[in-house]
């Protein structure tokens, strides 16, 4: 269960307060895998990062009973001066996972091969999304939080990875940011609408894509 108890979040940039969400309110059902849909800006990245703790919130809180990931791709945690695998072991204690099985799956998996023995600040952006990826998938979560990560890499990875992730669905949940439709539909049931004017929870998908569309 992920509750937001009156959840504000503002922004400051060249002068300019920008106010995502103001009193928030919401609790996400539980068994259900949810997509967040809505225009560029709209905050469905800050929403995602607020949940998983990468970010606080201005005012209110957030109640987590259940073990959350980071936004799969999101690297923001890494230490540049550390290796890929040195990251790795690091992440896998703090989760109280096996770092050896950690290291073996996510080597096996991200095909980075030996860069994963370099320092990640030499990682390119794809390089350091892959690792983030294949570091989520390689602990267990009771949800895994998506923001865009899908269209990672080249096609055979793409392929690789949306067959690990419906992997996890018989036992994890989905919070899941995207611009794609089809992937929605795959993978979620109900899902937010965030909009200029406000924001609204669509019991069914279907449902919260017909007023996504209606916004364009």
């Amino acid at each position: 269960m992920i509750e937001l108890h009156a959840v504000s979040k503002a922004y400051f940039a060249k002068g300019i307060r920008k106010q995502v969400f103001d009193g928030l309110t919401f609790t996400f059902p539980a068994n259900r895998n949810v997509a967040l849909l809505g225009p560029n800006g709209a905050g469905k990245s800050t929403l995602l990062r607020l949940i998983s703790g990468a970010e606080s919130p201005d005012t209110g809180r957030i109640v987590r009973r259940a073990s959350l990931s980071w936004p799969l791709g999101f690297s923001g945690g890494f230490n540049g001066s550390m290796t890929g695998i040195e990251n790795i072991r690091f992440v896998a204690r703090t989760y109280g996972a096996d770092s050896d099985e950690v290291v073996d799956h996510v080597a096996e998996f991200s095909e980075l091969g030996t860069s994963l023995r370099l320092p990640v600040k030499t990682y390119s952006t794809g390089m350091r999304s892959r690792l983030a990826f294949s570091m989520s998938l390689a602990i267990n979560f009771d949800y895994y939080l998506i923001d865009e990560i899908l269209g990672v890499g080249d096609a055979s990875f793409r392929k690789k990875s949306n067959v690990a992730l419906r992997e996890k669905l018989p036992h994890s949940r989905l919070i899941m940011a995207s611009h794609s439709m089809s992937h929605v539909r795959e993978l979620c049931d109900c899902g937010l609408l965030l909009s200029p004017d406000g924001i609204w929870f669509f019991d069914n998908v279907e449902d919260l894509i017909n007023a996504y569309a209606r916004l364009h």
